[in-house]
């Protein structure tokens, strides 16, 4: 075996690591091997939000300075104990998938498969709303409700904090507690735990027409129009995440930053001393720190799982 790969068994399967020590963030030095370390030992919070998901694999063979791709297809060396689903061809408008063509997706549903990821020099992992099992053919119904707030130039985080605030009030009024978590990049993510059954259709009617809502009575904050003109200075909610073709980052993945970044879930009273306090940086967690962050308080998007 070359010395540049190490075989090892995890969860029962064999699996043959590659150039562990080849520097993905420049900037700091972390390596493909404290990439694989971190998703190991993130995994147990990690594989309840991602699994039984068709994965969509941000891959970065050069690292974050280099080009990337995205991988929908499972690739062809994967081991045969990778579970894969095929996802029929989705069309326009639809809640259902048009007959024939599709994608061979890859499914996370265990240890060995997050790891065999990682080792593809996978800094990020995107799922849809659904999960695999739900319907014949997929996609199944959605899960739960997303609000992704992306701020425009001119503002941050702080701002995306603010506007999550006016969203939670508005979703407690109708008995629903959101949950938030950073996308690990620039903005912030709300998640919606959903107890009724709703169509595709009527799932993103809800979105848009809360989106629209806060718009209007926040219009010198928030928009809901992805035009690049209108951005400057405000917050874009984007309520079309919510849909059976869409994907969003998973909670605990990396991001392609300059540092090593993650989508970590947060508390309401960090949304709202952020807001507060006016500092983005109060919500940047690095991998370290979201390992340090699930010893000490678990899994805050727990409830999703269930």
């Amino acid at each position: 075996m070359s010395p540049e790969r190490v075989e090892t068994e995890v969860g029962g399967r064999s699996i043959s690591l590659s150039n562990l020590d080849k520097v993905l963030y420049p900037a700091t030095g972390f390596t493909k091997g404290a990439l694989i370390d971190y998703y190991a030992r993130i995994a147990p919070a990690m594989l309840p939000h991602v699994q039984d998901r068709p994965l969509t694999l941000r891959r970065y063979p050069d690292g974050v300075e280099g080009q990337s791709f995205f991988e929908k297809h499972v690739p062809r060396h994967a081991p045969d104990w990778v579970r894969t689903v095929h996802v029929p061809s989705a069309v326009r408008g639809r809640s259902r998938p048009a007959a024939g063509g599709g994608v061979e997706y890859a499914v996370i549903c265990d240890l060995p498969t997050l790891i065999w990821a990682a080792n593809l020099a996978t800094i990020e992992f995107h799922v849809p709303l659904w999960r695999v099992g739900h319907a014949d053919p997929p996609p199944g119904p959605p899960d739960h409700l997303v609000f992704d707030l992306d701020p425009g130039p001119g503002s941050s985080i702080v701002e995306c904090c603010r506007v999550a605030c006016w969203i939670r009030q508005r979703l407690t009024a109708d008995h629903l507690e959101p949950l938030a978590k950073t996308s690990g990049s620039k903005g912030l993510q709300l998640y919606v735990p959903l107890d009724d059954e709703l169509t595709w259709e009527a799932f993103q009617d809800r979105a848009r027409e809360l989106a629209r809502a806060i718009a209007h009575d926040h219009p010198d904050l928030v928009v809901t129009n992805m035009r690049k003109e209108l951005r400057p200075s405000k917050v874009l909610i984007d309520w079309s995440q919510n849909s059976p073709s869409k994907t969003t980052v998973g909670a605990y993945s990396l991001r392609a930053r300059p540092e090593p970044t993650a989508s970590t879930p947060i508390t309401w009273d960090e949304v709202e001393e952020c807001e507060r306090r006016g500092d983005p940086e109060r919500l940047k967690f690095l991998s370290a720190d979201v390992l340090e962050r699930f010893d000490r308080l678990g899994d805050l998007f727990a409830p999703l799982a269930r």
